[in-house]
């Protein structure tokens, strides 16, 4: 990876995201790639505070290749994983074939490095980019099966919006004492990307269970169908209470993380988003049984 790359014209920039017109330079660069908008996480309490980013920029303040690194401690098979995630990785098309992005990798890795990661995880719709690296793909699986009996006892749940400064607030404390979703694979912190994805895709709701002090995190489905996307709590409901509280009776549910902390089963199924989530380990990291992370936690 000891390349030669060619920066001529630009100026590199490291841990940049307190200067306003470097992150919006990356806001920039991310809705131009990907036709994203992370422009709302700024609003959401800002980027996740251990955030590492590094860019070329060229004049005008333009970001013309950039990836962030964060801190995203995991639990695999039951156990604390100190783990870090790439993100926000782009290079701009008049500066691509420079070497721009090899360098900027070579520079998140050797920060990683620095910090004893154990681990590094990332999405990407190019794996054979990162194998290189060290980096090796892992297959996703959701879950599908038959929904139990909602058990409709208590309090019904309530709508919560991010953007409300009450609900936010609300969101961020129970962010802040979250137990992981699932003991198989699941992120243990990692607030910044929950809360942005609540905007980037306006089919996940919200619902607060006052009883249960949970945040969960889902999607109506079609035919019958009900998803769930992610459970923000100390103590993990069943799946009949939240579907009870929720005033749901689905026939079919899918859960998009390993359901067992939910007292249900159901069928692991390959789950293919057209991504590959990939892993760089100090030794053989993964999951003993069929899992994936939550969408909320996608980066």
């Amino acid at each position: 990876m000891s390349k030669s790359f060619d920066s001529a014209g630009l100026t590199f920039r490291q841990d940049y995201f307190d200067d306003r017109a470097a992150w919006a330079a990356l806001v920039s660069l991310l809705g131009d790639t990907f036709g994203i908008d992370i422009g709302p996480l700024q609003q959401l309490g800002g980027p996740d505070p251990t955030s590492m980013p590094f860019g070329w920029f060229a004049a005008g303040n333009t970001l013309a290749a950039n990836l962030s690194a964060f801190a995203m401690p995991l639990v695999v098979n039951g156990r604390q994983i100190n783990a870090a995630a790439f993100q926000s990785g782009a290079v701009r098309p008049p500066w691509r074939g420079r070497g721009l992005y090899r360098d900027v990798t070579c520079k998140a890795l050797e920060w990683c490095e620095s910090r004893q990661f154990e681990a590094i995880v990332l999405y990407t719709d190019k794996p054979l980019l990162y194998e290189p690296y060290g980096f090796r793909s892992l297959p996703m699986h959701r879950y599908c099966g038959a929904a139990p009996k909602p058990y409709s006892a208590g309090k019904p749940a309530r709508e919560l919006d991010p953007l409300n400064k009450a609900d936010l607030a609300l969101l961020q404390e129970a962010l802040k004492t979250r137990t992981p979703v699932s003991d198989v694979l699941a992120v243990s912190g990692s607030a910044a990307m929950f809360l942005i994805n609540t905007q980037l895709d306006p089919e996940v709701r919200l619902s607060w269970l006052d009883a249960e002090k949970a945040v969960i995190a889902w999607k109506a489905g079609k035919s019958g169908r009900f998803g769930l996307l992610d459970v923000v709590a100390t103590e993990i409901p069943p799946l009949a209470v939240i579907l009870g509280r929720l005033g749901e009776g689905p026939e079919q549910v899918d859960v998009f993380f390993s359901p067992d902390k939910l007292d249900w089963r159901g069928e692991a199924l390959a789950f293919d988003s057209g991504t590959a989530f990939m892993v760089r380990s100090t030794t053989d990291l993964a999951p003993a049984s069929p899992a994936m992370l939550s969408p909320m936690a996608d980066f």
